[in-house]
């Protein structure tokens, strides 16, 4: 055994450094082919394979190093490849790679102190705010994904409401309380008002339009009939982007009306917050997010960023901290020193272990550049409308709703849709994931990578075609 001090740390670095260069190549030219690299089933043994029960004594790095890239590597989630359509997968970046091996590198806690990644997430959050051009006195924070930004945001709308007392008082003396979403919105905002003791009974559900736009008529009357029973509007959370079709929810309308009845307005923008960067006339699809109170957003969806990464942004800085901030005596502040520091992370969320997870978001955008980041997310919605026409077009295929953004949803008439979707992730031809729009089972694409074009769009539907 190594002595004290240096038991884990590599014993011979030259050999580390020459192991970890060939490893690298092994990464590198898997993201290089990974058009070429669809979803592979994992093995049926492959829970042994992987096991730890035995593994009292080392194994040599170079054994290790192989173990990942035979066992394990082939059997990811398949979402860096061109036709992975499934679901809302992002395709994570090389300059993400890297940038989080130099943030495990550096292994820095963003929970506080006066440090270098401090001020990285620190730009990150101002790039955001400039995105979302919100008020100068907003502030915001790097978060697992948008359903933890969700709780972070509705927890600072129960703060706004009935103020920071709540945090040590609960919720026990509170009235009856409701938050209003679209139909079809994202499952997040029920599991955030369950953890936060409201309940998925506080969850109001209002009827979309033929758009699956939020119906604002409808949404006023469910308001007017809740505080007639003394229910407590909490928040009213506009859709930016919908998980069954990528439409979006009047959100300049929704603003309206929340600034007239004093409700905090949240969006869920997990992947339409995207669209603010990309051309005419899609940055439009989110016009009236400038107003909201807050927005969950995430960087590993439509942005590409390695999993995992979102963002918590909300508009006033002082009811963030009202809601959040709490630092016991061995977090006390200092004026110099490593516990110094303005802007403490751990005052803004749930977590004082906070990983360096801006790196790879600061990478990205820094190597690919806003304007490609924007041209691409402009692709994936001009793609989304091919695939739409080619539906269309087709006498096997019928469109459920009309192509809004980047999701593309269709029927596949006469044959099942769960099968056809099965069939072409077993073949490596392509990955669709399924839905139900009007009670009907239906194919869905939600375009987000930035290695698909317009050829393997084409080459999706005619499989679509041909296996039925």
């Amino acid at each position: 055994m190594s002595e004290e001090g240096r038991r884990i740390d590599p014993q011979d670095w030259q050999a580390f450094r020459r192991d970890a260069d060939g490893f690298l190549g092994v990464c590198i030219e898997r993201l290089a082919h990974a058009r070429e690299l669809p979803w592979v089933p994992a093995p049926d043994d492959m829970l042994d394979t992987v096991s730890l029960a035995e593994c009292e004594d080392p194994l040599p790095l170079d054994r290790l190093l192989n173990e990942i890239s035979e066992n394990i590597m082939p059997y990811a989630t398949g979402n860096t490849h061109p036709r992975f359509f499934g679901w809302v997968h992002g395709t994570g970046t090389a300059a993400g790679v890297l940038a989080e091996m130099a943030a495990a590198t550096m292994n820095a806690n963003l929970g506080g102190r006066d440090h270098g990644a401090m001020r990285v997430e620190a730009a990150v959050i101002e790039w955001l705010l400039k995105v979302a051009d919100f008020p100068a006195q907003a502030s915001g924070i790097l978060t697992t994904g948008t359903s933890q930004a969700t709780i972070l945001a509705l927890s600072a709308a129960r703060t706004k409401l009935f103020g920071p007392k709540v945090r040590q008082e609960g919720i026990a003396s509170l009235p009856k309380m409701a938050v209003y979403v679209a139909d079809g919105a994202h499952n997040c905002i029920k599991k955030a008002l369950e953890v936060m003791g409201h309940g998925a009974n506080a969850l109001r559900t209002i009827p979309v339009d033929a758009a699956g736009a939020m119906d604002t008529k409808a949404l006023l009357q469910a308001l007017e009939e809740d505080r007639q029973n003394g229910i407590q509007p909490l928040a009213v959370t506009g859709t930016a982007g919908s998980v069954n079709l990528g439409a979006f929810d009047p959100l300049e309308e929704l603003a309206r009306i929340c600034a007239e009845q004093d409700i905090w307005l949240h969006v869920d923008a997990a992947f339409g917050f995207w669209t603010r960067i990309a051309d005419a006339p899609y940055r439009q699809l989110s016009k009236g997010l400038e107003q909201a109170n807050s927005v969950a957003l995430d960087f590993h969806k439509w942005l590409s960023v390695p999993y995992d990464c979102g963002a918590c942004l909300i508009s006033d800085r002082d009811v963030h901290y009202a809601a959040f901030a709490a630092r016991p005596d061995y977090l006390a502040p200092a004026a110099v020193g490593l516990a110094g520091g303005e802007n403490w992370y751990c005052d803004y969320g749930l977590e004082l272990s906070r990983g360096f997870r801006a790196l790879k978001a600061w990478a990205t955008v820094k190597s690919a550049g806003t304007r490609a980041l924007g041209d691409y997310v402009t692709d994936n919605c001009k793609q989304a409308a091919l695939m739409g026409q080619l539906v269309e077009a087709s006498e096997k295929l019928r469109l459920a709703r009309p192509v809004y953004s980047n999701v593309c949803v269709f029927e596949s008439l006469g044959a099942n849709p769960a099968e056809i979707a099965a069939r072409l992730q077993l073949e490596g031809e392509s990955v669709f994931s399924t839905t139900r729009v009007d009670g009907v089972e239906c194919l869905r694409a939600a375009i987000v990578n930035h290695r698909t074009t317009s050829d393997d769009i084409r080459r999706a539907v005619a499989s679509v075609e041909a296996a039925m």
